[in-house]
């Protein structure tokens, strides 16, 4: 956004700004960090923020949307369409520079990569609470903060362990055997198994991007197990209704369906598991006052108040300091804390995979749709 655009509100957003990582334990607005003045933005009657369905946006409703609606009064709508959905309908708003139909989005890291290398986001690098956060809040590959980083996740091998009556599994080839045949849980789009599966494959993650043979060819012999291919929600009730086995899955859909009483399991197998974020951002071409509020609820999901409640619920590491692990996954390999944590995760840099996600998301589906 221009210097001409933040004219009539920076005054007021500095000093909101500017006090907002004060939030704690203090009540009403102060706890806020909101400038008590007259002159504060109009509040809208409520904001929407695009969110994951199922246990996903009840976290956040839990953590975030619902304290922030009691600290502001502005009511949070969740809007739950898919991520990739949404994206070119911002970046249309945005080329015409028109309102959005959202004022926060709650996305993958590499997608959020996109947008703002389309220059559709707003700049966040003035929310105070970035200075009491980790440095996973700051995205790589882009100038500033277009988005802001909010936890990370690992994409782990579930299973349950009455199909494994040997022990857990060791490699992602467990995904082959045929006695699992229709019995396998993946994401529609292979997100999450593509590294390993290079490795699995006979590759190297050296050979990414340059040499994703291995992985395609791993992806053929899955192809004949006849997999489900779902999102986030699907693969929690797969897993529920005991419609599947095993599963390459973020590992908080798999402990979702073990809090609600099945019997399930996970590892990082020894090619490796996949690690991700997810983070907030703000599109472009809000109205003034909007723009203000969205930013002080980005501002207020990144406190460790919020942070603790809302990724309790989803059993994963933020980037809020002092945040205490679920007592289920204190020590557990998907629950990364100290850097020797992350020296069996996979990670490649959001830059490589914005030039080559939609191709190889393409190739996933043309192997299992073809």
């Amino acid at each position: 956004m221009s210097t001409d655009k933040l004219t009539l509100t920076s005054l007021n957003r500095r000093r909101f700004l500017a006090t907002s990582a004060a939030l704690g334990g203090a009540a009403g607005l102060s706890a806020l960090g909101l400038p008590a003045v007259a002159a504060e933005p109009a509040k809208p009657k409520e904001l929407i923020v695009r969110a994951w369905g199922g246990s996903w946006v009840d976290s956040l409703k839990a953590g975030v949307s619902d304290p922030f609606t009691k600290l502001t009064g502005i009511a949070i709508r969740h809007d739950l369409t898919e991520d990739n959905e949404i994206q070119p309908k911002l970046w249309a708003a945005a080329a015409q520079k028109r309102v959005p139909p959202i004022h926060v989005n709650w996305d993958t890291t590499t997608n959020a990569t996109k947008s703002a290398l389309r220059g559709v986001t707003e700049d966040l690098s003035d929310l105070a609470n970035l200075k009491t956060v980790s440095d996973a809040a700051k995205p790589v590959g882009v100038e500033g903060y277009p988005i802001v980083n909010t936890y990370g996740y690992v994409y782990v091998l579930a299973y349950r362990p009455e199909a494994f009556p040997d022990g857990a599994p060791k490699s992602w080839n467990a995904l082959l055997n045929p006695k699992f045949k229709g019995r396998v849980g993946l994401y529609n789009d292979g997100i999450g198994l593509h590294f390993p599966a290079e490795v699995a494959g006979g590759g190297k993650l050296d050979d990414i991007p340059g040499n994703m043979q291995p992985a395609w060819d791993f992806f053929k012999k899955l192809k004949a197990n006849e997999p489900l291919l779902g999102e986030d929600p699907d693969l929690t009730a797969w897993f529920q209704k005991g419609e599947i086995d095993i599963a390459c899955t973020i590992s908080s859909n798999a402990r979702e369906a073990k809090k609600n009483g099945i019997s399930i399991a996970w590892v990082i197998p020894e090619e490796g598991a996949t690690y991700e974020t997810d983070g907030l951002w703000v599109p472009k071409y809000l109205p003034a006052n909007e723009l203000y509020w969205a930013k002080a609820y980005v501002n207020f999901a990144l406190t460790k108040d919020a942070q603790q409640v809302w990724l309790d619920g989803l059993g994963l590491p933020g980037v809020a300091v002092g945040l205490t692990p679920p007592a289920d996954l204190v020590g557990d390999p998907s629950y990364p804390v100290k850097p020797e944590d992350f020296q069996k995760l996979i990670r490649v840099s959001e830059k490589v995979q914005v030039e080559h996600e939609s191709e190889w998301f393409g190739k996933f589906k043309e192997i299992f749709q073809g």
